[in-house]
C-alpha cells in the first residue's frame, strides 16, 4: 500500500495553503463531519447547535488548519481532528466568557451539560463519554465507507443480487440455518459459498485498511489503528 499518496499525508506535508493540501483536508472533513457532530450532541448539545457549531469548527479549520494547540505531528488524521475540535471549544468558551463579562451580548454557554431545552441529547453515566463515542462514530463511518465502496464494486462487477444475499455475513446478521439456504439460491454448494465469503471478508479488509490509510501518514500504524477501531466499536 502506497502511503505517501494519502490524504492526511498531503495535507501534513504541503506547504502553505497548498491547493492540494487544502483540497485532502477538506475531502477529509466531508467525510468525518459525523463523528464531529456526534461528539459534540454527546457533550449536551441539540442537533441544530452540534451542527451549527460543526460548521463553525471546519470553516475555522480549512482557513487555519495548524489550528493552535492541534498537533499534527500525531500522524493520525482522527487523533488531530479531535485534538483541533477541543482546541476550538476552549477557544469558543474563552470568547463566550468575555462577551457574558462585557455585558449587553447574549450568550449560549458551550459547557456540556448546560443545554436543557426539549430535544437537547444529554450524556448519562452509562453512556460512552464523549472521547470515545467520537472514536465509536469515527469507526463506524471508516466502515460504512467500506462498505459502501465494496457494494459499488460489486454492483458493478454485475454482482449486486449475489452481494445482497452474502453481505449479511460482513454485517453480522446471517443465522445459522441461513447458509444452505442462500447456497441453494445462488445455485452454488455450501463449500463454494464459503469460499465466496471468505474472499468477500478478505475483500472488504482490504478496503477496510484503504479506507484508514487515507487517515495515516505512516504504514508501521496500520495494524494499530485497525486494533483501535475494533476496540471503539466493542466499546473496549
Amino acid at each position: 500500500m502506497t502511503f505517501h499518496t494519502t490524504r492526511w499525508t498531503l495535507v501534513r506535508h504541503a506547504t502553505g495553503h497548498s491547493a492540494e493540501g487544502r483540497q485532502a483536508l477538506s475531502e477529509l472533513c466531508a467525510v468525518y463531519y459525523e463523528p464531529v457532530v456526534a461528539f459534540l450532541r454527546r457533550e449536551g448539545r441539540t442537533d441544530d447547535a452540534a451542527r451549527e457549531l460543526a460548521h463553525a469548527f471546519f470553516h475555522q479549520l480549512l482557513e487555519n488548519p495548524s489550528l493552535g494547540g492541534a498537533a499534527q505531528g500525531l500522524g493520525r488524521f482522527r487523533t488531530y481532528l479531535l485534538g483541533a475540535l477541543k482546541h476550538f471549544l476552549a477557544h469558543e468558551r474563552e470568547r463566550a466568557g468575555r462577551q457574558k463579562r462585557g455585558g449587553g451580548i447574549i450568550s449560549v454557554s458551550l459547557d456540556a451539560g448546560t443545554d436543557t431545552t426539549p430535544g437537547a441529547v444529554l450524556a448519562d453515566d452509562h453512556e460512552l463519554p464523549p472521547d470515545a463515542f467520537f472514536d465509536r462514530q469515527w469507526a463506524l463511518a471508516v466502515l460504512e465507507r467500506a462498505f459502501g465502496t465494496l457494494e459499488r464494486e460489486r454492483i458493478a462487477a454485475g454482482k449486486a443480487g449475489d452481494f445482497t444475499r452474502l453481505k449479511p455475513w460482513l454485517t453480522g446478521d446471517a443465522a445459522h440455518g441461513d447458509q444452505a439456504a442462500t447456497a441453494r439460491a445462488l445455485g452454488m454448494s455450501e463449500g463454494a459459498l464459503k469460499v465466496a465469503v471468505h474472499r468477500l471478508r478478505r475483500r472488504f479488509r482490504e478496503l477496510l485498511k484503504a479506507e484508514i490509510a487515507q487517515t495515516l501518514d505512516s504504514p508501521e500504524a496500520m495494524e494499530e489503528e485497525m486494533r483501535h477501531l475494533f476496540a471503539a466499536l466493542g466499546g473496549s
